[in-house]
């Protein structure tokens, strides 16, 4: 049997989702990397401005940024970015990134904006939870994770009353939209 330690396996250092002026929508940190809030602000902002002028809106963009690679992808009006170790593989980081923006844009039915994404913020998180683990990859097929995060967000097994608000919406917006496409 082959030992396997946390070394070996491919790892990110965050993953983050941050809106077209810089400003957080969702962020995950697995490391130590940046140990304050201050210190993660200023990172995400130093990326954010170091990858604007870049058109990362058909493939995903990579770069070597203080030490780190990060791999970003640019949906509308939101910026998905994968940050690792600078000895990680570019391909495994990009599906990473293509699984948490493609999850997502299912998730969201295709409607990947700013406005949409802080409405299902709680699916965006528990999105990034599937993906990685402490810093582990686990999953980067985009059906996978949003299948995933879709059964543990809106359970139909849990009545109407004890859902929670957007639980409850998921639920009430399937009919209404068939009621309006009719």
């Amino acid at each position: 049997m082959a030992d396997f330690s946390k070394e070996s396996c491919p790892s990110v250092k965050n993953i983050l989702l941050l809106d077209s002026e810089g400003k957080r929508v969702a962020v995950k940190y697995f490391s130590d990397d940046w140990p304050t809030n201050a210190s993660k602000l200023a990172y995400e902002k130093s990326v954010f401005t170091k990858t604007l002028k870049t058109n990362a809106r058909t493939e995903a963009e990579i770069t070597l940024f203080d030490g780190y690679i990060v791999v970003y992808k640019f949906v509308h009006d939101l910026h998905f970015f994968v940050t690792a170790g600078d000895d990680e593989n570019e391909l495994i980081l990009a599906s990473v990134l293509h699984g948490f923006s493609d999850s997502v844009g299912l998730l969201l039915r295709g409607d990947v904006e700013k406005r949409t994404a802080l409405e299902n913020l709680d699916l965006i998180l528990l999105c990034i939870d599937e993906i990685v683990d402490g810093g582990i990859i686990l999953e980067t097929d985009a059906n996978t994770i949003a299948g995933k995060v879709a059964t543990n967000a809106v359970d139909g097994s849990v009545p109407f009353s004890e859902q929670t608000i957007s639980q409850a919406l998921a639920t009430a917006r399937e009919p209404l939209a068939r009621s309006l496409l009719k």
